[in-house]
């Protein structure tokens, strides 16, 4: 890339030399000469200006350049506390004392805003030992769901939520687990049952992809409840508009209460939620007493579009490996929940993947390698909703 943008700037250089010189020798020297140079000069700066992921073998080349009208990030939602005392400015920094505040459990959002906006935004909220990463570049380098709605022209909102990620600071400690997980993580995202890989699976199966999988994986700061996630959650709505909530996983819990706290959330899509939102008397078996929600509460999310993806590799019957069968027992939940929010009036429709001829996909649907033709199949869904 450098080399690139070297033999452009040389080429510049040289030419406004030239240019200086005529117009030093020839008092007729035209503007529309240094104007056609500085515009052919610029053009092959910008086009050496290429990312490493277009230039890595192999991967698919953007087919257009991407106009970023705005990006830029903030500090959502979040808490204070205090500490007793008087706080002395002439102590070291290193001594602790009291008399001082701390800011945390706030959400971290990273956005772009694309030229000539569609008017409602996109919400990206991560799952369990995640961060906003789910979203952006595939482990092999492709381009992730942000990025390719980004080209549709939707502003994206990347949310690292409270005690993950870049928004670490937390008021409440916890202690950090460092035991080796990869495996099982491996297992329960459904790539396969460690070492194997699931036959057909759309994940890369180089081992640098997998490394970088793996590196994707962060923990919890702190502890964190989940109202202070919806709380967050709440306050990016609040500063992105009107738009649709994408969550992963863990995030589908307080997704589901973000969209009935704030009714900026116009629509929401699930990937594979690991927890939903029952009114209470109707909480199915496999739920904690006492987990349902007020029905008030609960018909908000019978007046926006809501559209929940499953992927491959989840059994119709018992199996053997705990993974599989609780993914079979959260789509069964899934379907249970759907039922009793479209008999109330709602708009819910589960997509089971290999239902509709699409096989081989993880947990990590919006990253696997057929993830254009998700987005494909999720922009057909959109425009029906008129949200696109």
């Amino acid at each position: 890339m450098k080399y690139r943008m070297f033999k452009g700037f040389s080429l510049f250089c040289r030419m406004a030399r030239r240019l200086r010189w005529r117009k030093r020798t020839q008092t007729g020297a035209t503007p529309a000469v240094f104007v056609w140079a500085l515009a052919l000069s610029s053009a092959l700066l910008v086009s050496g200006c290429v990312s490493q992921a277009e230039a890595k073998e192999g991967t698919e080349t953007p087919s257009r350049a991407l106009v970023i009208a705005e990006q830029g990030n903030f500090s959502a939602g979040g808490a204070v506390i205090s500490s007793a005392g008087e706080f002395d400015p002439k102590v070291p920094w290193f001594v602790p004392q009291g008399g001082q505040t701390r800011h945390g459990d706030h959400a971290d959002v990273f956005y772009q805003i694309p030229a000539a906006a569609n008017p409602y935004a996109m919400v990206f909220l991560h799952g369990y030992g995640q961060s906003r990463r789910s979203w952006q570049m595939t482990a092999d380098g492709r381009e992730g769901f942000s990025t390719i709605f980004l080209r549709q022209g939707y502003s994206v909102y990347l949310v690292d939520q409270p005690g993950r990620g870049e928004a670490g600071q937390t008021t409440a400690q916890t202690e950090i687990n460092a035991a080796p997980d990869d495996q099982t993580w491996f297992t329960q995202f459904r790539i396969g049952l460690y070492p194997e890989y699931n036959e057909g699976v759309q994940f890369p199966r180089d081992a640098e992809s997998l490394n970088q999988f793996f590196r994707m994986m962060t923990p919890d700061t702190g502890r964190v409840g989940e109202d202070a996630i919806v709380s967050a959650m709440s306050a990016v709505f609040d500063k992105s508009g009107e738009g649709v909530l994408f969550t992963h996983s863990a995030g589908g819990s307080p997704g589901w209460k973000t969209a009935m706290q704030n009714d900026r959330v116009k629509a929401v899509v699930a990937i594979e939620p690991a927890g939903f939102a029952f009114p209470e008397g109707e909480t199915p078996e496999n739920m904690p007493e006492g987990a349902g929600i007020p029905l008030d509460d609960f018909l908000k999310l019978t007046k926006i579009p809501i559209i929940v993806y499953f992927g491959d590799y989840i059994p119709d019957e018992e199996a053997e490996a705990f993974s599989q069968n609780f993914w079979r027992g959260v789509l069964e939940t899934a379907k249970q929940w759907a039922e009793v929010v479209n008999r109330r009036g709602g708009d819910v429709t589960i997509i089971h993947l290999p239902e509709i001829g699409i096989n081989g996909n993880t947990h990590f649907i919006m990253s696997d390698l057929n993830n254009q033709e998700i987005a494909g199949h999720l922009s057909a869904w959109l425009r029906q909703k008129g949200l696109k």
